[in-house]
């Protein structure tokens, strides 16, 4: 560790108890994908603090930027997603959501509270690093929605890096995870609606049977996987909902299929969609019936580029000990928009760990109800934020 380093993680360790407390204000007042006002005003409040120069993007998106006093065009993004999951918190805590039926169950409270805190470390700083930090706060990552507002309103525009973390409750509180290549899948929504024709129960050949197609669907769907990918291919189709049928006595006029694909890599994203049109138009076309398709792209595969996590591992590696940093793992099926900023500019996403085996909340599953976090993670993730943006921007790794 390097004096720079050695000096930001003494005030880091003396912000700490700021940011506990700023985490636990996000986690009592969570706000939904596209209602994340107040959230936004908070986090304004704390940039005017900082004196650092912020904008809406969207209507509850906040773009922050702050400059080196060595002038210099080189850019750094950093990213923290601000949105609650509509789930109602069963976690007894005092700082337990205020809001009935929403709860922060995924670490954006976590991930909000980290960016700020690094904001303010780099704040001090701005004699020691040249070129510019931008800092996103971005809405509506749980529906797919606000990483593109970003990207396509040109905040990342001349920007060589971009970087982003996640809370982990499967790693233990202190490590974290930098691994290239893919790590997080595509999520693609779909829904398969299937026309048939009504008749009576007791005379099927005079109408088409849209449950009937819509059950052969299901089942063959899950074909493709075992068939028609390999097996080294990570591909999940899961169907979630099907909604059909007017009365017990009438052959279904219609039915309809909602689901989402996941997959790791682009092409097999491509190839899979395609497969499943033709075999679930082949299918109605088999027994008299059609079917029409709609798809929602919410975020593409997370790749992490080489460079970048070779960059940022080497800096958590000085941070926290070659034994913290978890460079291979299993990729997640679950997906994040952050996707779409590594696809525009080159970057990394960490995983931060926040579990603690001694407090059981802290080890459940993401959006679980009783979702919580050691917040001991804090000294890490804003510490990985801070150094990694002023390392990348004055050449030093």
């Amino acid at each position: 560790m390097n004096t720079l380093q050695q000096i930001i993680q003494k005030e880091v360790e003396q912000d700490h108890l700021a940011m506990v407390e700023l985490r636990r204000y996000f986690h009592k007042n969570p706000e939904i994908a596209k209602e994340e006002y107040n959230t936004a005003k908070r986090i304004e409040a704390e940039l005017d603090v900082l004196g650092i120069p912020h904008k809406r993007v969207g209507e509850t998106g906040v773009y922050a930027e702050l400059k080196g006093d060595k002038q210099s065009d080189k850019t750094i993004v950093l990213r923290a997603d601000i949105d609650a999951l509509p789930i109602q918190e069963t976690h007894q805590c005092e700082y337990m959501s205020q809001i009935p039926g929403k709860m922060h169950a995924c670490g954006h409270d976590f991930h909000t509270a980290s960016l700020i805190g690094a904001a303010r470390i780099l704040a001090k700083h701005t004699k020691d690093f040249e070129g510019i930090v931008r800092f996103t706060f971005q809405q509506g990552e749980e529906i797919g929605y606000g990483a593109r507002l970003f990207v396509d309103g040109g905040y990342l525009d001349g920007a060589q890096r971009t970087f982003g973390l996640h809370a982990g409750s499967n790693i233990p509180v202190g490590s974290v995870v930098l691994m290239e290549g893919p790590n997080n899948a595509s999520v693609d929504w779909f829904k398969f609606t299937v026309q048939g024709q009504p008749a009576h129960v007791s005379t099927p050949q005079l109408g088409v049977d849209a449950i009937y197609i819509a059950s052969q669907i299901v089942v063959s769907l899950q074909a493709l996987i075992t068939r028609r990918t390999s097996p080294m291919d990570n591909v999940l189709i899961g169907i979630g909902k099907m909604t059909a049928g007017d009365a017990y006595n009438i052959v279904a006029q219609e039915a309809v299929l909602e689901g989402t694909v996941r997959v790791l890599l682009p092409e097999i994203r491509i190839q899979i969609k395609e497969q499943m049109e033709t075999l679930a138009k082949n299918i109605a076309q088999a027994y008299g019936g059609t079917v029409s398709f709609e798809w929602k792209d919410f975020t593409s595969p997370l790749i992490n580029d080489a460079q970048a996590t070779k960059e940022a591992q080497k800096v958590a590696i000085d941070l926290f000990g070659k034994e913290k940093v978890i460079t291979s793992r299993a990729p997640a099926l679950g997906g994040d928009d952050f996707a779409e900023y590594i696809i525009k500019v080159p970057g990394v996403y960490a995983y931060v760990g926040t579990s603690n085996e001694k407090r059981f909340e802290t080890t459940v599953a993401h959006h679980d109800s009783c979702f919580d976090i050691d917040e001991d993670a804090l000294y890490v993730s804003v510490s990985l934020y801070a150094n990694y943006a002023m390392a990348y921007l004055n050449n030093t790794l």
